[in-house]
């Protein structure tokens, strides 16, 4: 971590970067998800398919966070 505020180089504010890619990071997450609970399922392990739903529902749900908060600030 730096003291530095580095959008003059990415052009984006850091807390703005940092919003996006929390948000990028949760869908990408969420497709893993997926196929991690179909690799469960096809060996039929219940538990750990319904483990990884879980934490996909999760990541969902951060995803749709980091999409509201963003579309506030990006509209100001």
């Amino acid at each position: 971590m730096t003291n530095t505020e580095t959008g003059q180089v990415t052009g984006t504010k850091d807390k703005h970067y940092n919003l996006i890619w929390f948000t990028e990071a949760c869908l990408s997450n969420a497709l893993r998800m997926e196929t991690y609970a179909k690799d469960a399922e096809r060996d039929g392990d219940d538990e750990l398919a319904g483990f990884f739903h879980r934490a996909q529902e999760e990541s969902r749900k951060g995803a749709e966070q980091g999409k509201r908060l963003l579309a506030s600030r990006l509209s100001q």
